[in-house]
């Protein structure tokens, strides 16, 4: 089984993460980076849906199994790309010229809080899962991208609130904040967001022309404010 998946339903591309909890490795993002390439590339998707193949997961962020061994070993060279990669990842949804949406049949903690806000709307599982920014409590600094990401997508109080507490959300926490359009019960979950994602089929050129002025602020800084964090080192306390 590939670590990414995807098939398509009339112009809606169904992407599927199979890589159990779904955390941030440089494997993990290349396959998705490659995925999204062949939708953009071989089809004629106009929206994207992502979901996971785990039953209680939609995606736990960076694998830090991976990342505090290479952190331990001194060598900053990997380090910076795999942050360099991940912002690439977290392009492949604010640049992409499909509307996106994500599919959270299950729990979504630290950078999987932020993959959501970067994908256009939201649809959420009601009956279990919890939204959770844990890095308070993991030692981890924001780089400023992503702080820019979580505030076009979550109102200023509950984001401060939910970065300085590491308080976990339920859906209905969360479609009341307004970070989701939708809750719905697991088994309502997937054909809810098809029938949603369906009503969203417009021309790729207009959707990533309004997205690059919707996004445009949190892009720049990514793309100007991020690589001096990166490169010195300032990911983490």
């Amino acid at each position: 089984m590939s670590l990414v998946e995807y098939k398509i339903d009339e112009q809606v591309a169904i992407l599927t993460w199979n890589s159990g909890e779904n955390r941030y490795n440089p494997d993990f993002l290349k396959a998705h980076l490659d995925t999204m390439a062949e939708i953009e590339e071989n089809t004629d998707a106009r929206v994207l849906v992502v979901r996971s193949a785990h039953e209680k997961i939609w995606c736990n962020g960076i694998d830090l199994e991976w990342l505090a061994p290479v952190i331990f070993e001194g060598d900053k060279a990997p380090v910076k790309k795999f942050f360099f990669q991940l912002n690439d990842f977290f392009r492949s949804f604010l640049s992409s010229p499909l509307i996106t949406v994500a599919c959270m049949n299950g729990h979504a903690f630290a950078g999987g809080v932020m993959v959501a806000c970067t994908c256009d709307y939201r649809y959420m599982r009601s009956d279990r899962g919890f939204l959770c920014i844990p890095e308070v409590d993991l030692g981890m600094r924001f780089l400023p991208g992503m702080l820019a990401i979580l505030k076009n997508s979550i109102s200023g109080h509950t984001i401060k609130d939910m970065a300085l507490s590491g308080r976990r959300l339920t859906a209905e926490q969360c479609l009341t904040a307004g970070i989701i359009q939708k809750a719905c019960h697991v088994d309502e979950l997937i054909d809810e967001t098809l029938a949603f994602a369906k009503t969203l089929i417009k021309e790729r050129a207009v959707v990533a022309a309004i997205k690059r002025d919707l996004y445009s602020e949190v892009l720049r800084v990514m793309d100007i404010e991020d690589p001096v964090v990166i490169h010195a080192g300032g990911w983490s306390v």
